[in-house]
């Protein structure tokens, strides 16, 4: 029996390739690190760090010319998720576009996430 094949965790739109291989190109940290962690008013916060390597259980994502590293506590509540860069007359982010997220509050900068279940 054939094995489905792995969804990938994370992948980056056009906007978000060019710009973080620009700050990596002016930096001394090959990789954007992806994670989440507890806070703000829905429950959690999505983070992005630069990484010089990957830590023990990292997963290691390769997309349009970036070497994204996952934590390990973060693969189930991003599977599936894009990241984008936005620039706006007044702010220029990046922002995730989850499956997974089920709320997020006023300001945005918190979300409800709940963690991916496999499908039948």
């Amino acid at each position: 029996m054939a094995r489905r094949p792995r969804p990938k965790i994370v992948s980056l739109t056009d906007a978000a390739a060019t710009r973080v291989q620009e700050i990596i190109a002016k930096g001394d940290k090959p990789y954007l690190r992806v994670g989440v962690v507890n806070g703000g008013c829905a429950g959690m916060e999505y983070k992005l760090d630069y990484a010089e390597a990957p830590e023990q259980f990292d997963e290691l994502v390769e997309d349009k010319g970036v070497r994204i590293l996952v934590k390990a506590d973060a693969v189930l509540f991003l599977l599936g998720s894009e990241i984008d860069y936005e620039t706006t007359r007044l702010a220029s982010k990046f922002v995730f576009r989850n499956p997974n997220q089920t709320d997020a509050c006023g300001c945005g900068e918190s979300v409800t996430i709940v963690p991916a279940t496999e499908e039948a």
